[in-house]
């Protein structure tokens, strides 16, 4: 790699952190360009380069925290006993990271706002790939219905999805959240054999 595409690099690093920042501060509508590219070091240009506006920088600032998110969930699920306490682990976990402020603002309520439809992000493709295979090691060990599996998967990250979006809206996101989890858990068990 030339010192070139390092500079890149490094500047790209910079501006998401910057932005990370900014839009956890203040959100997406109110951070403002010059602040966080000087915060960085850098000018309005190298923004450009970069992300092209504030919206693909603001893209890959979710990405990188989704996919934080879902590396995390996994960690998770990990620990868990067996593939089927690991999946509902990581549901959980998704929805609990409701209640971080940044996640909650970036991800969850600005996100949506100003990316559109959170199913058809990058990494949450990523996340629907991995819990497909899950899925289907399940369906093969016949510990779940024999349903479609990437129907399921959809439905059970659509579900995890749709409770952290409720929780994060919530006025009182910490009575939500139980709750929430309680109902994701009881509507994947609906997939047990």
């Amino acid at each position: 790699m030339n010192k070139r595409d390092i500079s890149a690099r490094e500047n790209r690093a910079k501006l998401i952190a910057a932005a990370r920042q900014a839009f956890a501060e203040h959100g997406y509508a109110a951070a403002s360009m010059d602040d966080l590219t000087a915060a960085a070091g850098l000018t309005r240009g190298a923004l450009y380069h970069s992300f092209g506006n504030k919206r693909g920088l603001f893209a890959a600032v979710v990405e990188q925290m989704d996919s934080e998110m879902a590396l995390y969930a996994q960690t998770v699920g990990d620990k868990s006993e067996g593939d089927w306490e690991g999946l509902l682990a990581e549901g959980a976990a998704y929805i609990e990271k409701a209640l971080d402020p940044e996640f909650q603002r970036i991800v969850l309520l600005d996100g949506p706002a100003v990316l559109g439809d959170p199913s058809q992000w990058p990494s949450q493709s990523s996340c629907l790939q991995a819990t497909i295979a899950i899925v289907e090691k399940l369906i093969n060990e016949k510990a779940l219905k024999p349903v479609d599996t990437e129907a399921a998967a959809r439905l059970l990250n659509g579900a995890a999805l749709n409770a952290a979006l409720w929780v994060a809206a919530s006025d009182t996101p910490q009575e939500v959240l139980p709750k929430a989890i309680e109902a994701f858990r009881a509507l994947a068990t609906g997939l047990l054999k």
